[in-house]
C-alpha cells in the first residue's frame, strides 16, 4: 500500500461500539507510513480512551472545540489544512446525521464542515438503523457532498443483529484509503468530453421545444472522471445542478451549440454523451411571440443534428472510447442495441423511464448497460453510485 506512506491521514473517531476497531485502524495505517491525527468526539469517549489512541498515533488525541490554546490558531481549520484526507470511523447514524445537515457543535463536525479535503466515512450502525429512510435519505446528502463511503460490511452486529451495518475491518479500510489515492491517477494525461443536461430549441423569443433532463447523470459522471485524474470537460445544457470540482464546463443552450463546443475540444480519448439533445427544432424560428389571439398556427419541425453521430462518426472527431445513453419507453433491448450500431457506440447505458417516474429528477437510476458483446443490468442505485460504477470500467478499459 505504497500510496499510503508519507501521508497526513486525521482520523475522527465517533461514538460507537466499533470504536475498537479504529484502534486497529491507527496501528494498520501506520505500519503502511502514514502520520496519524486524531480527533475523538464526545461519545467516542465513551467507548475508547484518549490515552489508548493518543499512544497508538504517537501523536496528541484532540477532543475540545473550545479549547483556547488551540483555536488561538483556529485549531478546527488547521486540523484538516495540514492532512491529505480525512477518515470518520466509526461513522454512526448520529454522526453521518449531523454532518448531513452542517452542524459544527464539537470539533469533528466543526473540522468536516470546515474541510478542503477529501472524506471517507466508515458507517457503522444496527441494521435497521442503517436501512431507515432518514439514515439512507443523510448518506444520500453527504455523497451530493462528494463524501466517499467505506462499507458498510454485511455480517453480526454488536446488537446481535445479522444484516447491512457492519463496520468494514482496519485493513480493508486501509486498502480503500490507498486505493484512493491510487485511482486519481488512473486516468491521468486522458482527456474526457461529457455532455450533460437537456438542449433547447426556441419557438419565438419566449418559448422552446425541449427535453427532460435535469443533468444530474451527466454531472456526476464528469466529477468521478476527474477524480480518477481525466481532463475533464463538461458540455452542459441549461441545468441546476453545482459544477463539479476539477472539471471545465462550457454551458450551452441549442444542440447546434453542443455540437460546436464538442467539435472544439475533440478527440478526446474519452466521449460520454448523456445529454438529453432535442431530436426535432422549429423550421421557421419567429422573431417576435406568436400571440395566443393570433390565427392558428401551425408550427413545422425540421430534424435536428445528432451530437453523438456528428462526433462519434467522424474519424477526426471519434473519442477513442464512445459511450452514448437512451432513455426509452418500450423494448428497451431492441432500442438500445439498434442506437448503439447505429451511432457506432462502444458502450451504451439504457434504462426504461416508463419505469421509474422520478428517474429525470430523481437522485437514482435503473440502467442497462451494452456493448458489443451483449448487456448487463445494474440494480437501482444513485446516479453518483452508476457514475463510479461506469468510471471504473473506463479505467479497466484503458488498463
Amino acid at each position: 500500500m505504497k500510496e499510503l506512506n508519507g501521508k497526513r491521514i486525521l482520523l475522527i473517531i465517533g461514538g460507537g461500539i466499533a470504536a475498537y476497531k479504529s484502534l486497529e485502524l491507527i496501528r494498520s495505517l501506520k505500519k503502511y507510513g502514514s502520520h496519524v491525527e486524531v480527533i475523538l468526539t464526545n461519545s467516542g469517549r465513551k467507548f475508547v480512551t484518549e490515552l489508548s489512541v493518543s499512544q497508538l498515533a504517537e501523536s496528541e488525541v484532540h477532543t475540545d472545540l473550545f479549547n483556547y490554546k488551540s483555536e488561538l490558531k483556529m485549531g478546527h481549520i488547521n486540523l484538516s489544512r495540514d492532512s491529505d484526507i480525512l477518515i470518520v470511523a466509526p461513522g454512526t447514524a448520529n454522526l453521518i446525521s449531523r454532518i448531513a445537515y452542517g452542524m459544527a457543535d464539537e470539533l469533528a463536525t466543526a473540522t468536516l464542515l470546515a474541510s478542503n479535503k477529501p472524506i471517507i466515512i466508515v458507517p457503522a450502525m444496527n441494521p435497521q438503523m442503517w436501512n431507515n429512510p432518514a439514515t439512507q435519505k443523510n448518506l444520500m446528502s453527504i455523497k451530493k457532498f462528494g463524501i466517499h463511503l467505506c462499507g458498510p460490511a454485511i455480517g453480526e452486529t454488536a446488537c446481535g443483529e445479522n444484516g447491512m451495518g457492519r463496520m468494514e475491518e482496519p485493513e480493508s479500510i486501509a486498502y480503500f484509503v490507498n486505493e484512493y489515492f491510487t485511482k486519481k491517477n488512473r486516468l491521468k494525461n486522458k482527456k474526457a468530453l461529457v455532455t450533460a443536461g437537456p438542449t433547447i430549441e426556441p419557438i419565438d423569443p419566449v418559448r422552446y421545444i425541449s427535453n427532460n433532463s435535469s443533468g444530474k447523470q451527466g454531472y456526476a459522471i464528469a466529477s468521478a472522471l476527474a477524480e480518477y485524474g481525466a481532463d475533464t470537460t463538461l458540455i452542459s445544457g441549461p441545468s441546476s445542478v453545482d459544477p463539479p470540482d476539477g472539471v471545465e464546463i462550457i454551458r450551452v443552450k441549442t444542440a447546434m451549440e453542443m455540437l460546436d463546443a464538442a467539435k472544439s475540444i475533440s478527440p478526446a480519448d474519452i466521449g460520454i454523451f448523456a445529454a438529453a439533445v432535442v431530436d426535432w427544432k422549429i423550421k421557421e424560428y419567429s422573431e417576435n411571440k406568436i400571440k395566443k389571439n393570433a390565427r392558428k398556427k401551425m408550427l413545422e419541425l425540421t430534424e435536428n443534428v445528432s451530437v453523438i453521430q456528428s462526433v462519434v462518426r467522424n474519424n477526426n472527431l471519434k473519442p477513442k472510447l464512445s459511450i452514448g445513453f437512451a432513455a426509452e419507453t418500450e423494448n428497451i433491448y431492441e432500442n438500445a442495441t439498434e442506437k448503439l450500431l447505429k451511432n457506432d457506440l462502444d458502450w451504451l447505458l439504457a434504462n426504461d423511464v416508463s419505469e421509474d417516474k422520478e428517474v429525470f429528477d430523481g437522485d437514482y437510476n435503473s440502467v442497462v448497460f451494452f456493448d458489443r458483446s451483449g448487456s448487463e443490468k445494474w440494480h437501482r442505485m444513485a446516479k453518483i453510485d452508476v457514475a463510479d460504477k461506469l468510471v471504473n470500467k473506463i479505467t479497466k478499459y484503458f488498463q
